[in-house]
């Protein structure tokens, strides 16, 4: 890519960048009101209203953050400002379609370009702005949007030993997948447990006309999985039987992005199926969140 002078299409580098950032500005949405939802939640404070809040707030840093840095650098194009090391590196991230290290750093984590990752984070804030309307459990949790996945796991299972007089400690996820394949298809909050969406399978595909994993299709690498429902049960030492322990990870490396340690692993979803786990061992099979479709 040309840098300094260099024209893109008769644009220079800084006009092209000052279109993205003006672009980006205008599509920031404002901050969520923190202090009025605490007040709005202080009545009926569930574990499931505890994570939303938190996830508020994350978002809110993610925001502000965009926003301070896309005005100072939108100060130094236009002169009234000297350009730092931080503004340039920002400037040329923007340019790259590359997400700036000092968003990534307040983020979660994501392999993304820039395009893709602007449309993938106001989707996660418009989510979190409709549970603000009503405060209460929505009836679907797209769960890949989430800065913290595993904070709302644990929700679903504070919230079970509660109601059941149950030892936190001795409790375990259970996933149930189920035949509809979009939030839209389910008509109620479930009643025990919480319906999550956003999930993807790696080296497998899930059927639903079965219920079971299998093969997966040639040139389909990541097959979208129907909504779960993910309930908590006391842990048996037997396991499951006709089931694979599969590991669901946030991205596709597996591994912690940036140096985020909650980059990998999530949880592991007991899976049914007729077949050998090896074979799924063997064929690397997981769940993934944060697949570009």
């Amino acid at each position: 890519a040309p840098r300094g002078g260099g024209s893109a299409g008769g644009m220079t580098l800084e006009e092209k960048v000052k279109r993205i950032l003006d672009d980006i500005m205008e599509r920031l949405p404002d901050l969520f009101p923190l202090q009025e939802l605490f007040e709005r939640t202080q009545e009926e404070l569930t574990p499931y209203t505890s994570v939303f809040l938190q996830e508020c707030e994350r978002m809110n840093n993610l925001l502000f953050e965009m926003k301070r840095s896309l005005v100072e650098l939108d100060l130094g194009l236009k002169g009234d400002l000297g350009m730092s090391e931080a503004m340039e590196a920002l400037m040329y991230s923007l340019y790259d379609d590359k997400v700036p290290t000092a968003w990534n750093k307040v983020a979660y984590p994501s392999l993304r370009g820039l395009t893709t990752w602007l449309a993938d984070a106001l989707a996660r804030q418009r989510q979190l702005e409709g549970w603000t309307a009503d405060l209460a459990l929505p009836k679907v949790t797209w769960l890949a949007g989430f800065f913290n996945a595993q904070a709302f796991l644990t929700a679903v299972m504070q919230v079970t030993a509660r109601r059941n007089e149950l030892p936190l400690d001795r409790l375990t996820t259970i996933t149930d997948v189920t035949k509809k394949m979009t939030a839209d298809e389910i008509e109620a909050i479930s009643r025990d447990g919480a319906y999550v969406s956003g999930l993807f399978m790696e080296g497998a595909r899930w059927d639903t006309s079965t219920g079971m994993m299998e093969d997966s299709i040639l040139k389909q690498l990541y097959c979208p999985m129907p909504v779960v429902l993910i309930k908590a049960a006391m842990m048996d030492k037997g396991g499951q039987r006709d089931s694979f322990e599969c590991p669901a990870y946030k991205t596709l490396t597996r591994n912690p992005v940036d140096g985020k340690p909650t980059g990998g692993y999530i949880f592991t979803a007991g899976l049914k199926t007729k077949q050998s786990a090896n074979k799924w061992i063997l064929a690397g099979v997981s769940l993934f969140m944060d697949v570009e479709s």
